[in-house]
Order: C-alpha cells, then sequence, then structure tokens
C-alpha cells in the first residue's frame, strides 16, 4: 500500500473532495494573476492594477491550494489546522471586499465576494463538524 494516498477515515471523504476542488478554483486564479496581472485585472473592470501586489495574492493562492492538494489525505489534526487557516483567509477576505464593494470597486468584486462567502461557510460548515467529531478544540 503507498503511504502516500493512504486516507484517514476519521475525515469524511466529501471534505476531501472540497480540498480538491479548492485546489482547481485557486490554481484558476492565480496563473492569470502571477502570468498577466494587469490584463487578468483589466479583463475583470479593474482599471489600476499593481502587479506586485495581484503576483503576491497568486502567490498566497498557490500556496493555499497546493496544500489543500497535498493534505487531502492527511489526518484530522491536519485539517483542522488547515480549515483554521481557510476560515482565516476567506473571513479576511470578505471583510476587504466588502468594504472595496462599498468604495466604488468594479462590479466583479460582487462576484468574488460571493465566492469568498461560499468557500468561508463551507469552511466553518467543515471546522465545526471536524471538531465535534473528533473533539479537537
Amino acid at each position: 500500500m503507498n503511504p502516500f494516498f493512504i486516507e484517514d477515515a476519521r475525515v469524511p471523504k466529501a471534505l476531501r473532495v472540497w480540498f480538491v476542488v479548492h485546489f482547481v478554483a485557486d490554481i484558476l486564479f492565480a496563473a492569470p494573476l502571477i502570468v498577466a496581472p494587469v490584463a487578468f485585472g483589466q479583463l475583470l473592470g479593474f482599471e489600476s492594477i499593481d502587479p506586485i501586489t495581484a503576483r503576491m495574492v497568486g502567490a498566497a493562492l498557490v500556496g493555499i491550494g497546493t496544500e489543500s492538494l497535498l493534505g487531502r489525505n492527511d489526518g484530522p489534526e491536519s485539517f483542522h489546522t488547515m480549515l483554521r487557516m481557510k476560515v482565516l483567509w476567506s473571513g479576511t477576505a470578505n471583510i476587504g471586499l466588502t468594504v472595496n464593494l462599498l468604495s466604488g470597486a468594479p462590479i466583479i468584486t460582487g462576484g468574488l465576494l460571493a465566492i469568498f462567502v461560499a468557500f468561508c461557510a463551507l469552511w466553518t460548515y467543515w471546522l465545526l463538524r471536524l471538531r465535534r467529531h473528533m473533539a479537537i478544540s
């Protein structure tokens, strides 16, 4: 048996699948942010793009998404740590995107906010469920 593909039955398969989905979503956004930040930003309706900031966001997405993929077969303690980080990341992104939207950001900001709200709700659900199941604090 390959130790890299052992699944811990204490972590629901659906959560493992969501980690893979999250990897795909992160990479789909990260690649254009890193490769062509100005063109990608303008495509989304942003007039002014800071390529350094855009590439830093892309790098964060690569890190978070790739760790989701690499850790998808880990045990509950690893998932607990990753879920806490995902809730913090998406929750603070929600605050920032809301402020930007209220300050006149392009309409696509509402779509980005909706994505982050959905992921924050998803990760919060799984974090609470995992804590209840494993009695992890």
